[in-house]
């Protein structure tokens, strides 16, 4: 899962959010109830075909600031594709809607993803929010096509010593990981902790996720820079899928 509640929010099951008061508009900021943003992205995702396996939702104390990830089952591999929510009643943030296999939504207001909406409260946000979330929704299947050829790819290309090694020290350089984290990175690659198949491009992208599993608030862009390092390792295989 990758909705972090360490700085102040609570975990909510989705009638909790019904129940939330809402404070009352003004001229300049109309807010939207933290129900609401979620019914009308489930009611799109559904709309267009996408299967919502799992939901993680989080508030804070005061029921101000709302913060939400929806999971999508994947037709094409053992992984979930994810939505990311945020929303908030005291015109702290916009409310956000973020799209991608890996997305980052944390109430210490890191809000991550490959695609992203945010939208502001005002009078005109309910009546266009909609249209926005459907404009997005839409391509969302070509898109998640396009992410499951990827990971083709990453498990059809082999990776020699020398290529993991150039590759960790890339993430390092990159700030994906610190110091610390590169004998992680190896170890998790060496010894998998789970089934990422052979020594390919897939089994170090998993081992470098795992050992950011929890650290990621540190650095919410690692994920995309990290597809940079191993696409850069694919690129043969990512020309062959693409065709």
């Amino acid at each position: 899962m990758t909705l972090m509640l360490h700085a102040g929010a609570e975990p909510v099951d989705y009638a909790r959010l019904r129940e939330l008061p809402m404070p009352q508009a003004t001229d300049t900021h109309v807010p939207i109830a933290h129900n609401a943003v979620v019914d009308m992205v489930k009611y799109s995702l559904g709309f267009y075909g996408h299967e919502i396996v799992s939901e993680d939702y989080g508030v804070t104390p005061d029921g101000a600031r709302f913060f939400g990830v929806l999971s999508l089952r994947s037709e094409y591999g053992d992984y979930t594709d994810t939505v990311g929510l945020r929303n908030s009643h005291d015109k702290r943030f916009p409310i956000g809607i973020s799209f991608g296999s890996r997305v980052f939504v944390c109430d210490n207001l890191a809000f991550n993803g490959d695609h992203v909406i945010r939208r502001k409260h005002t009078a005109n946000a309910k009546r266009d929010l909609p249209g926005l979330v459907a404009e997005v929704m839409e391509p969302l299947r070509d898109q998640r096509r396009l992410q499951a050829h990827t990971f083709d790819a990453y498990r059809a290309t082999p990776l020699s010593e020398t290529q993991v090694h150039d590759a960790i020290m890339r993430c390092y350089r990159r700030g994906v990981i610190n110091l610390t984290r590169i004998a992680d990175v190896l170890q998790a690659y060496e010894e998998p902790p789970h089934d990422w198949g052979d020594q390919t491009a897939w089994r170090l992208f998993n081992a470098t996720t795992f050992a950011l599993n929890g650290r990621v608030a540190e650095n919410p862009a690692a994920t995309r820079d990290l597809h940079q390092v191993i696409d850069g390792l694919c690129e043969p295989k990512l020309l062959e899928f693409a065709n």
